[in-house]
This record gives C-alpha cells, sequence and structure tokens, in this order.
C-alpha cells in the first residue's frame, strides 16, 4: 500500500497536479518557440539571435520559462506556504540568506543542457522539484522535443505523461551486471578525472546526453542503465539535480553520491559537489563502491 502524499498545508494533489500540468506544457510551448526562432506564446519577447547581440535566445529563454513557471505558481496557489528558487533568482537569494529555511520550497531550472539548446540536439529540459527541508520529494522533467513530462512523487510512483493526460510506467532495462549495463554522461561537462574514471568501469557501452533531465529520462526508459556526474572546477547545482533525483528514485531507482550519502538541497550554496550516481537500482551500491574505489586512486583528494 502506497503511503500518503505529504505535502504543503491546503495543498490538494490533484489541484497541484493539474496545475503543473498547465504550467509545464506552457513551459514547453514557450522553449519549442524560442528554439525554433519563432513568436513565444503568452506575450514574450521574440528572442533576437546571438550573432544580432542582446538578449540571445538562450537568456531570453531562460528568463521567458522562468517568470512563466514562477509567475504561475504565484498565482495558482497564492496561500502556500513555500518558497520558489531558480537558477535566475538563486544567486539574490543566497545573498538575502532567504529561502533556505524554509520547509517547503520549489526548486526549478527552466532550461537545462544550454548548449544542446544553443546547439539543436534536442536534449535540453525543464525542471521542477518541490523539496520539504533538505529531500526533494516531488519532481517533473520535461523534454520539450520529445513532448515527454516525467512526473514522480516519492513514496507514490513515477510515471510518463503527453499533453492528453495518458500515462505510460517506467520500463528500466533488466539489465543487472555492471559488464552488460550501459553508461550515460555528459557530453559537454567533462574532465580528466571523469574520463580517467569511465575508463575504469567494465560497462558494455557509454552513450553522451545533454541535459541531466534528458539522460535520467533515458534510465527510466530502459535505454541507458547509470549515470555518473562527477564535479571538478565547477559542480552541478542543486536545480540540475533536485528534480530528475525525485523522479528517479519515485519509480524506484537510486541517485546518490559514490559513497553512498544522499543528495541534500538548500545547504547554502547549491553545489553538488562529488561524484554523483544514478542507476535504475540494479547493482546500483557495486556500482558506487567501485567509483569511490577508483576515485582513491586516480585522485585520493577528491571528496566524494
Amino acid at each position: 500500500m502506497k503511503k500518503e502524499i505529504e505535502l504543503p498545508k491546503s495543498i490538494d494533489l490533484d489541484y497541484l497536479l493539474k496545475n503543473l500540468r498547465i504550467l509545464s506544457w506552457g513551459a514547453v510551448d514557450i522553449l519549442k518557440a524560442y528554439a525554433r526562432g519563432e513568436e513565444p506564446p503568452y506575450g514574450f519577447p521574440k528572442a533576437l539571435t546571438v550573432q544580432d547581440g542582446g538578449d540571445g535566445p538562450v537568456s531570453a529563454a531562460d528568463i521567458a520559462v522562468n517568470n512563466w513557471l514562477v509567475d504561475g505558481l504565484k498565482a495558482k496557489f497564492p496561500l502556500a506556504s513555500w518558497n520558489v528558487i531558480s537558477e535566475e533568482t538563486a544567486k539574490k537569494q543566497i545573498i538575502k540568506k532567504d529561502t533556505l529555511d524554509d520547509e517547503w520550497s520549489w526548486i526549478i531550472d527552466p532550461l537545462d543542457g544550454t548548449k544542446d539548446f544553443l546547439q539543436g540536439t534536442g536534449e535540453y529540459a525543464v525542471h521542477l522539484a518541490l523539496v520539504k527541508g533538505s529531500k526533494s520529494v516531488l519532481g517533473v522533467i520535461l523534454i520539450p522535443e520529445l513532448e515527454e513530462m516525467w512526473l514522480g512523487l516519492v513514496d507514490y510512483g513515477a510515471w510518463l505523461e503527453d499533453r492528453l493526460g495518458n500515462r505510460k510506467p517506467v520500463s528500466f532495462s533488466n539489465r543487472d551486471e555492471i559488464s552488460k549495463m550501459i553508461l550515460v554522461a555528459s557530453r559537454s561537462h567533462r574532465d580528466q578525472n571523469l574520463e580517467r574514471l569511465i575508463e575504469t568501469v567494465p560497462f558494455l557501452e557509454k552513450k553522451t546526453v545533454g541535459s541531466v533531465g534528458c539522460k535520467v529520462s533515458k534510465i527510466l526508459k530502459g535505454e541507458v542503465d547509470f549515470y555518473v556526474s562527477l564535479s571538478g572546477k565547477t559542480a552541478p547545482k542543486d536545480w540540475d539535480m533536485a528534480a530528475p533525483e525525485a523522479v528517479l528514485t519515485s519509480a524506484g531507482g537510486r541517485f546518490s553520491h559514490a559513497n553512498m550519502k544522499e543528495l541534500i538541497y538548500k545547504t547554502g550554496d547549491f553545489n553538488q559537489w562529488g561524484c554523483l550516481v544514478a542507476s535504475h537500482g540494479k547493482s546500483h551500491d557495486l556500482i558506487c563502491k567501485m567509483l569511490e574505489e577508483q576515485l582513491s586512486l586516480i585522485d585520493p583528494s577528491f571528496v566524494v
């Protein structure tokens, strides 16, 4: 029997999901318009090209989707006891030190996979995560170019939806031996340590994908089995990981540090340092142990 979903006071689950669908598909339409150089819906200004200078398509798209989601949550839930943190607002919130102590917060990435958005690979996404304290409890991953909306509620379940509300279940692969698994890694965020680490894992095949949301969706569809992220000079942020983690763990998968510690959010700087591992859950502990051991050899000073 599934547990009762824990939500902020006065928030009804059906009403919440109904409005998340409205806001999510609106965000998809905004991004797809910018990606195609078309007039964005809902009155947002059309982006100039990067070559034209001024606001490029990425900054225009970021701001438009951010405003659509942040303003939409405020309008749909005017009395809700939550705050909203997004990639666009986080720096100001860190300086002001607000929202970090709030029990409930939304953590939003209006455009995850900026380089892929620019390059036209289609591997960009939108992330929305509802966080209680330091733990993500609800996640939405939107993949505009595939018209995919992934929803996950911890202790309840996860599924894929289309615009009509038709649902498909998560379909993890049955591969449980590392030597038969498929690894997915970042296309653009790579350094020598990550390359060396990946070389030590005896997986069957490696795929490179853009957005974290896109990577996790491929795990959810059974196309790949696990994902490894390694911080270098910079680290992924809360908004990169919170929604994908919520969806994946709601489906029965795993997302942790290589030392098996859980991901936590709103710790003060929004960085997710270390070696992060996401998988369909099969042999997750073994994968993490292997990676932790190899990292100790590659870079003994690295904190996983």
